[in-house]
């Protein structure tokens, strides 16, 4: 599951992390949700207007998953729950994100069966298995 930072920061052509998610994307499905891609897209808007295009080609590679689980966490500020949800009710077995001031309490550990990881722990786990 892609949280909104992640989506921002791939949306940049050829950027490190434009390039994870492209190897990423051949050995695993790419998941998100609407919360993520419009928050994503408001980010987007203020701060790299001219990343929009790239983020319009990367949703277009991404399953998009809107169902609701309601979980409720203590674990994250109540604004970043509908990621939390979003990661869950996908299925996903990771969480990915950037954002370590609200999720780094939460790096390496499991929220229901899904591990919640920064993309420098992806990417080690991406080299442990020879992706890169």
């Amino acid at each position: 599951f892609l949280d909104a930072n992640i989506l921002f920061s791939g949306a940049q052509a050829d950027s490190p992390m434009s390039r994870m998610l492209t190897v990423l994307s051949a050995h695993a499905e790419l998941v998100s949700n609407s919360f993520a891609v419009e928050e994503a897209r408001r980010n987007l808007a203020d701060k790299k207007p001219l990343w929009m295009t790239g983020l319009d080609l990367l949703v277009r590679r991404i399953a998009i998953q809107d169902v609701p689980v309601g979980i409720s966490s203590t674990a994250v500020d109540e604004k970043d729950i509908p990621i939390l949800n979003g990661a869950v009710a996908g299925r996903c077995t990771h969480l990915l994100t950037g954002d370590s001031r609200h999720f780094g309490n939460l790096f390496g550990k499991n929220v229901d069966t899904c591990l919640v990881v920064s993309p420098k722990m992806l990417a080690a786990h991406m080299k442990n298995q020879g992706w890169i």
